[in-house]
């Protein structure tokens, strides 16, 4: 999907499975992309992706106590983080899931993005195919999963910081740039979540 719409604002397959492989987060990409898209600038693609990608700053908090080793070990398995990953590791507690899931993520996000970006490329496969495919659905529908998924298992207090930080990402919306509502949502679950 971002091979797709990379290749369809105009950036290159190398560009596109760059950006894969080093910021490996699919929400900052489709935002630096739908921000070039519309006609930012570079500063405002890297502002809205930055954003996008400081929700990591929390989950790297919450998952460090999980990961093992040394501070290099550590260093690495800290860039497979995604927000599957996350999910499947707190859910189960295991550094080993962690790892492997983010890895595995992380080979299929690479060429998955040169997949759709040589196939934008040469099968002439529009922007339009985008939503006529269905594909502008596939990721909100994952994270709706991810969330539906880790509720079933959650307790009061869980179901409460979800509450908290869905409430408070979504008034805010309309009013600050992309990226900030989930720095609000993530302030509220620390602050919810520390009360007693």
């Amino acid at each position: 999907m971002f091979g797709l719409l990379a290749s369809n604002v105009g950036w290159g397959v190398g560009v596109a499975v760059t950006m894969s492989f080093v910021s490996f987060s699919g929400s900052a990409q489709f935002g630096a992309a739908s921000t070039t898209a519309a006609g930012g600038s570079v500063l405002a693609a890297v502002t809205t992706a930055t954003l996008l990608n400081s929700r990591y700053l929390v989950m790297g908090a919450d998952i460090a106590p999980l990961l093992q080793g040394g501070w290099l070990r550590r260093l690495v398995e800290s860039q497979l983080i995604t927000d599957a990953a996350w999910a499947i590791g707190r859910s189960v507690g295991s550094p080993a899931r962690i790892v492997g899931a983010g890895a595995l993520s992380r080979v299929a996000w690479t060429l998955g993005t040169a997949a759709g970006a040589i196939g934008a490329q040469h099968l002439a496969v529009g922007a339009a195919a985008f939503t006529r495919l269905g594909l502008d659905a596939a990721y909100p529908a994952f994270f709706l999963y991810l969330l539906v998924d880790h509720l079933r298992r959650a307790g009061a207090r869980e179901l409460l910081v979800a509450a908290a930080g869905g409430a408070i990402a979504v008034a805010v919306v309309p009013l600050v740039p992309a990226g900030v509502p989930i720095l609000a949502a993530c302030a509220a679950g620390l602050v919810v979540g520390r009360w007693r």
